[in-house]
């Protein structure tokens, strides 16, 4: 193991609802959802219609710019419903579940010797090739990309997030095998956040380098271990994977199939039983929702609140996501508004006396407690913000167009998660994620 990194810059906003260490198995969903807007930079070409019988690993459409990189359904059943937005772009695809699921058959086989081609050519053909992500740009990666590294970050530092070492542990094997496929593909990186407690199933991984970081968040995020661990230059290619994802190709591998089978925290608040559900990618959220939730106003996010999507009860759980908040909505009229010293509000500055109980958990609402603003110049930013970048000067490159600047600030290694923090603490309301997504893709498109 390398030396340890120990992350100074950065805050952990403890709330209220974390989920407790059960693991119950959530009830087989009516109707489950793959939604290409999860998919930046896909565009969708449909291979199936509605009235269509699949199996789970049928694939259901494909990249328009990359027909190797297929989109695969987790369930078998049929074809319920192709719902379209704005210029008819492809929402979800939505499949009635069957009670039993019939699998595609992909061939069990050993990824020591196997090819590098064949690997990649399982990979693509099941529907798991999606579940790597590359850097730059936090898209789907390319096939026929050849990466620097590979990098696994083994605990999520993001509030209420799940416990990767509770959800992987007893699927060591498992595991290995996934890591023994990419092991193919390029050099493994995992990181551990804590090497005295972490899981087996880390910490005993074979063919990876094995790292440990201690820190508040975003000392989780996989950003902070690739800037600090293998930084990417100009023309140089990162893949990134979640623990739950690498199970998935291991499943894979042993047996030919396409498990989506997925452990997902229902957290937040508004939760009256936070607990581990093991269910299947793309569920029905009423599924793990329904009847246990705290009547009221409530903001339901598949993901957590710092980067998950807002969605409602009937709305489906994110290809990407292990966990489901909900925290009340917020938006009651209060006395003298923010400045109110309430106990009960949270701060990174001293403004507020939450910085006299870093320990108290919080139940704070979604709202902003105010409206874009001027974008000044703060420390705010640099205070949450681990890396060797300047934040405040990188949003206004993006926001300017400015794309040598911004190639020159370090846009290459961030994604939109990196800076979720500084949105949470900005003074000026400023959406920061969906302005570093907005340059990601400008930057995208200029080197196509």
């Amino acid at each position: 193991m390398s030396k340890v990194l120990k992350i100074k810059k950065g805050a952990d906003i403890k709330l209220v609802g974390g989920a407790e260490k059960i693991l119950a198995d959530a009830p087989m969903p009516s109707t489950v959802a793959v939604k290409p807007t999860d998919f930046e930079g896909i565009t969708p070409k449909l291979v199936v219609k509605v009235g269509d019988e699949v199996k789970a690993g049928s694939t259901l459409f494909y990249s328009k710019d990359n027909d190797q990189i297929k989109f695969a359904s987790p369930v078998s059943g049929e074809i319920a419903e192709v719902k379209r937005g704005a210029k008819r772009v492809i929402q979800e695809i939505i499949i009635v579940a069957d009670k039993e699921t019939k699998y595609e058959d992909f061939g069990v086989s050993n990824p020591s010797s196997d090819s590098r081609e064949a690997i990649i050519e399982k990979l693509c053909k099941s529907g798991v090739w999606p579940f790597i992500k590359q850097r730059p740009y936090d898209v789907v990666a390319k096939p026929s990309d050849q990466a620097k590294a590979i990098f696994i970050s083994a605990f999520d530092s993001a509030p209420l997030a799940p416990d990767n070492d509770f959800i992987v542990h007893g699927q060591a094997a498992t595991f290995q095998k996934g890591i023994d496929v990419l092991a193919k593909l390029a050099e493994v990186h995992l990181t551990v956040n804590n090497a005295a407690k972490a899981d087996g199933a880390f910490l005993q991984a074979k063919n990876v380098k094995l790292h440990s970081v201690e820190g508040p968040h975003p000392a989780g995020n996989v950003g902070v271990h690739i800037h600090h661990f293998a930084p990417i230059s100009k023309g140089e290619v990162v893949w990134t994977i979640k623990p739950q994802d690498v199970l998935a190709i291991g499943k894979l591998f042993e047996t030919g199939k396409y498990d989506a089978t997925r452990v997902v925290a229902v957290a937040g608040a508004q939760v009256k039983t936070p607990k581990y559900f093991r269910t299947i990618q793309g569920v029905n959220l009423k599924t793990l929702l329904d009847g246990n939730l705290t009547e009221g106003n409530n903001r339901i996010i598949s993901g957590n609140v710092l980067t998950g999507e807002k969605v409602t009860l009937d709305g489906y759980l994110g290809f990407y996501d292990c966990v489901v908040t909900v925290i009340p909505e917020g938006g009651e009229a209060q006395m003298f508004g923010w400045i109110t010293p309430n106990p009960s509000k949270f701060s990174i500055s001293r403004a507020l006396v939450s910085w006299m109980s870093p320990n108290k958990k919080y139940n704070l609402d979604a709202n902003m407690n105010g409206e874009e603003r001027p974008f000044v110049v703060t420390e705010e930013y640099d205070k949450v913000f681990p890396f060797d970048i300047y934040p405040v000067q990188l949003v206004k490159a993006i926001m300017v167009d400015d794309i040598e600047l911004m190639e020159n600030l370090g846009i290459y290694e961030v994604a939109p998660e990196d800076f979720a923090l500084c949105e949470t603490v900005c003074t000026s309301k400023i959406p920061t994620q969906t302005i570093v997504r907005n340059g990601l893709a400008m930057l995208r498109e200029e080197m196509s």
